[in-house]
């Protein structure tokens, strides 16, 4: 799957959380995976990969099986604990023109990383080194999961500091214009509260009213 790039600099723009909310409180990915920098934003199709714990063999084979924009989305099988990517993998999805990496998992070489062009979404810094297990099971292009997500090979996924959100690929167009009306209602309520207004009236939570 791929999209144009205006529907990839719409969903940058709009950003994840607006994004998970307009497409029905779905899609948000764990909260403990962020940016290896705050400014970091990434928006691009899914290129799913399945590794084992501690094993990093198939991203290297993914690089170069994914296309350019592609967002590597990688599963560790639970095995957060590891580094699986470093300065060589970045430095060879940037040669590959990827989109970004998104890995429920570890990473290192951080200080490098957060200064380069290339997205790196992780669970954080990890120094425990991985290994290549040739006759280890693994796949890619297939669905996966993370956390209480099933991940799609195509879906759309979105991060910035806020977090990640993958939207299937059936649903990018509508959920796109849901949070562009999203965005446009909270700014009509932010004017508002800047005029003077209360939230609790704007939205109806005074006194007799469930919050």
């Amino acid at each position: 799957m791929t999209f144009d790039r205006s529907v990839l600099t719409r969903a940058a723009r709009l950003g994840a959380a607006t994004l998970h909310e307009s497409a029905g409180r779905i899609g948000a990915l764990p909260a403990r995976i962020k940016p290896v920098a705050s400014e970091m934003r990434l928006a691009g199709p899914a290129f799913t990969v399945q590794v084992p714990q501690g094993d990093n063999l198939w991203l290297h084979r993914a690089l170069y099986a994914a296309r350019p924009g592609d967002v590597l989305v990688v599963s560790t099988s639970g095995g957060i604990e590891w580094g699986y990517w470093g300065d060589i993998l970045n430095a060879a999805a940037m040669q590959c023109g990827l989109g970004g990496l998104v890995i429920d998992g570890g990473v290192r070489d951080t200080a490098n990383l957060a200064e380069q062009a290339f997205p790196v979404f992780s669970n954080g810094a990890c120094i425990r080194g991985t290994i290549k297990g040739f006759e280890t099971p693994a796949w890619m292009a297939l669905p996966i999961r993370i956390g209480d997500v099933v991940v799609e090979p195509g879906d759309l996924i979105v991060g910035d500091r806020d977090g990640v959100v993958a939207i299937p690929t059936d649903s990018v167009a509508a959920v796109l214009d849901k949070a562009q009306e999203r965005e446009a209602d909270e700014a009509a309520k932010i004017a508002r509260i800047a005029a003077g207004e209360r939230t609790i009236d704007i939205y109806g939570f005074g006194a007799g009213r469930a919050a």
